[in-house]
């Protein structure tokens, strides 16, 4: 009977420390921090709006305007944007502090940028 209490009580705990990561809302405002292709830095901010239980909508101020659309599976997170006529990507991954850190490219150019997210 109390191998059957210890194994129901680590299964509670498992499950509870376990619900938080995959019931965290991605949604809402973060401060934008990255590199661009040459190195150089920039900041803004971003705001994701949840539309499903996968997929938001995305728009980063960062002196410039980009909006697109995202997606989350897991701990991974994808957006796509356009900024002006360019259409970019981003990949990220979901950090346990909610943050997202992310690698960017913009069609047709060579290069990768890095951006961190970090909720507000």
């Amino acid at each position: 009977m109390t191998s059957r209490l210890l194994a129901a009580a680590a299964a509670a705990c498992c499950l509870a420390v376990a619900a938080p990561a995959m019931a965290q809302d991605i949604g809402g405002t973060y401060r934008a921090d990255g590199t661009n292709f040459d190195g150089s830095r920039y900041g803004g901010t971003a705001v994701i709006t949840v539309t499903s239980k996968t997929t938001c909508n995305i728009a980063w101020d960062t002196g410039s305007i980009a909006k697109g659309i995202c997606m989350r599976n897991g701990d991974s997170f994808a957006a796509s944007y356009v900024m002006g006529d360019a259409i970019g990507l981003v990949i990220y991954d979901l950090q346990p502090d909610g943050s997202l850190e992310g690698l960017w490219t913009v069609a047709g150019q060579d290069g990768v940028g890095t951006e961190v997210l970090t909720p507000q």
